[in-house]
């Protein structure tokens, strides 16, 4: 399974190579020139606020599971995990390598930070999928464009949409979910307690985060899109991160901005410009993470008088 997600992230990997070069190059190379060392400093300022609001839900998350983290571990951990996704193939090795660190020594001392990195990004999940619903509901109530020529192209997002959706579910689905302990820490983590409140206002917050940088990053490229957009193509581009294939969320996301920008009356070189500069900026943002990485490899390095 390993060999063939590995073989599927450089098979999309290439398609994004391809699309770039079926573009407009000088017209590519143009819009991404536009970006602005402030749109730089904004951007990146937000991703911060995405990593740090995205580890204390994860912290929150764990301990209602019984295991707590501390606020800066947890930090420090969810910087190194957002590094890995976007450099690992298949965009989750870093979230698998997070739980790894937490394990503790027990046998079994995996379950617990398993379970609570699945929930935590299953949190995060449930956020993009209720966003995308919403813009699919309001989009005949707010876009201009004749929705009647739009609709078969609205109903095939649509559809891979729930697709995502289903899938992303069966691979949150955890081997023990024949276990009664399942029910009782989704309850524990998503309910009781007022957990739905924090979990609902965490994940809000960073998808948010996501869609405004993702909004920047298009208005710093060219892109005038009108603000329903953040309810429309742009959580379809985000959605298509979830897809585990490619290296975070590349080739994916940047098929469906092209696809997606021409719906509001955008080109698509615009749509595949911001994508690219919204996907660089976020691997700048969550650059500490190799810097985390490589402090604590150095750390357990083995000295020699």
């Amino acid at each position: 399974m390993n060999k063939l997600r590995i073989v599927v992230s450089f098979i999309t990997l290439t398609f994004l190579i391809a699309i770039i070069l079926r573009t407009d190059v000088s017209a590519l190379g143009q819009s991404l020139s536009r970006t602005s060392w402030v749109v730089v400093a904004i951007c990146l300022a937000l991703v911060q606020v995405q990593v740090v609001l995205s580890a204390l839900r994860w912290r929150f998350t764990s301990r209602r599971l019984g295991h707590d983290i501390a606020p800066l571990k947890a930090i420090r951990e969810y910087y190194v995990a957002s590094f890995l996704n976007q450099t690992l193939p298949g965009g989750v090795g870093g979230d698998a390598i997070r739980a790894w660190r937490m394990r503790g020594n027990e046998p079994g001392g995996w379950r617990q930070p398993a379970k609570a990195v699945i929930f935590e990004r299953l949190s995060g999940q449930i956020a993009f999928f209720i966003l995308a619903i919403v813009g699919i509901i309001v989009w005949p109530l707010v876009t201009t464009t004749d929705f009647g020529q739009q609709l078969r192209h609205y109903l095939l997002f649509a559809g891979a949409l729930l697709l995502v959706a289903a899938f992303a579910l069966s691979l949150a689905k955890p081997k023990w979910a024949a276990e009664s302990a399942l029910h009782e820490g989704l309850a524990e983590v998503f309910v009781r307690r007022g957990a739905w409140v924090v979990q609902s206002i965490t994940s809000m917050s960073v998808l948010m985060t996501y869609v405004i940088i993702f909004f920047i990053a298009a208005a710093a490229t060219g892109s005038h899109l009108p603000w329903v957009a953040c309810l429309t193509i742009i959580p379809f581009c985000l959605v298509a991160m979830l897809i585990p294939t490619g290296f975070g969320g590349w080739g994916t996301r940047e098929a469906a901005a092209m696809a997606l920008w021409p719906l509001l009356g955008a080109a698509p070189v615009d749509g595949l410009a911001a994508s690219i500069t919204y996907g660089w900026l976020s691997l700048l943002g969550t650059a500490p993470g190799a810097i985390f990485l490589a402090a604590s490899a150095l750390k357990r390095r083995p000295s020699h008088a």
